[in-house]
């Protein structure tokens, strides 16, 4: 072969091998695929937002606040170290269920966000909003209002029509329910349907409710249920403070339940009269506190209401109360209060005529309930509380 052929030949046979060398190093150098573990993606889902199916179904929503629920409550030590399935009405538990009876500016708000803070609350916020403005005492309303209560209680939204419709343009019954309302946001088109609403409510361990038209001798019919098994607070507010507050609110003047003392201060007297009842009947399922008492030592009587729930104080509520009892922010309706001055307002924005009007009117319910009367028109030093007991 001549010489110039075999070279050739080299040459080419160098390119060959450069070429499969060239072949071999991209292989190996190429990131290796290896199988991976299947997808979760459709139970770990921060926030609903992040699905983008707008046509995605009850279940995958009740599938994704299922494993949110499992994962906020997974450190947290539920009763009798049962789990959580013991406590939801979707796997046949029961919840653990707080009712708070109380009055318009009371303090309500306050006390049921402090409940709402706990991860896996469901916030049945104002039930009876669509009464109106008053007090429900018994006929005509008692009734259907205590079915009203009890269908909640039950996540049964199947037969409240008249709820739902007026949920529809009074969305603030909802909105307070955070963890239905971000569901609500994502997905309206199920916010105010009956099925979903039912299968949502069931897949959480604990429910509470605030409400401040139903007067707590009418709320005994629902501790006689004992599926319920409902713990109910009463809260009481000094009439003085409460009137005070009303004032504020374009909704309350002309009202008579609402902006008359003799109303108010009866409430409190028969109020008084069914705690006495209810602390005899139910010791372990009903307890009163006074607003006043909750504003000044927060960190304390938080902690005895959830014993009395029977539930561990979560860092959550914690975090709550460190942010909402330090500072004034916000308008009348606002939970972030200077905890301590709050309940006083009163003293700087009556005049003296104003309050001995509403302490002559409410000389028996200010006693019973351990509200100091004024002696002189000088309120800076006055102090208006003093012991009480339901007996």
């Amino acid at each position: 072969m001549a010489p110039h052929r075999k070279e050739f030949y080299g040459i080419i046979l160098v390119a060959l091998v450069c070429l499969l060398l060239i072949a071999f190093s991209q292989k190996e150098s190429s990131p290796v695929i290896r199988s991976r573990p299947p997808s979760f993606q459709a139970i770990e889902i921060d926030e609903p937002e992040s699905i983008s199916d707008e046509h995605i179904s009850i279940d995958q929503i009740l599938k994704t606040q299922r494993y949110r629920l499992r994962r906020e409550l997974y450190s947290y030590k539920l009763p009798g170290n049962l789990s959580l399935s013991n406590f939801t009405l979707d796997t046949k538990g029961q919840p653990v269920r707080t009712l708070i009876v109380t009055t318009w500016r009371s303090g309500s708000t306050f006390l049921g966000d402090i409940l709402n803070a706990l991860p896996g609350n469901y916030y049945h916020y104002e039930p009876l909003l669509d009464y109106g403005i008053v007090q429900i005492r018994g006929p005509p309303y008692a009734d259907s209002a205590i079915n009203v209560l009890k269908s909640l209680l039950n996540c049964d939204y199947t037969d409240l029509h008249r709820y739902l419709e007026f949920g529809m343009s009074h969305i603030y019954l909802f909105t307070h329910n955070k963890r239905l309302w971000s569901q609500c946001e994502a997905y309206p088109d199920y916010c105010w349907q009956p099925e979903f609403l039912n299968r949502f409510c069931k897949l959480f361990p604990f429910q509470s409710m605030k409400t401040v038209r139903l007067r707590l001798k009418l709320a005994e019919e629902l501790l006689e249920d004992k599926l319920l098994n409902l713990k109910i607070i009463l809260l009481i507010r000094d009439p003085r403070a409460t009137l005070q507050s009303r004032r504020h609110r374009d909704w309350c003047p002309g009202e008579p339940d609402c902006d008359q003392p003799s109303y108010l201060c009866s409430d409190m007297v028969s109020d008084y009269s069914a705690a006495i009842r209810l602390m005899q009947l139910y010791p372990s399922q009903f307890r009163a506190i006074r607003y006043e008492d909750l504003s000044l030592s927060p960190y304390q009587l938080t902690q005895d209401i959830f014993k009395f729930i029977g539930l561990p104080l979560h860092p959550q509520v914690k975090d709550f109360l460190a942010s909402h009892t330090t500072v004034d922010v916000g308008g009348v309706s606002s939970t972030y209060r200077d905890s301590k001055n709050a309940p006083f307002h009163w003293k700087n924005d009556l005049n003296y005529t104003e309050v001995q009007v509403i302490e002559d009117t409410c000389r028996e319910a200010m006693k019973l309930w351990g509200y100091v009367r004024t002696e002189s028109s000088n309120l800076k030093d006055f102090f208006p509380l003093t012991s009480y007991d339901i007996k």
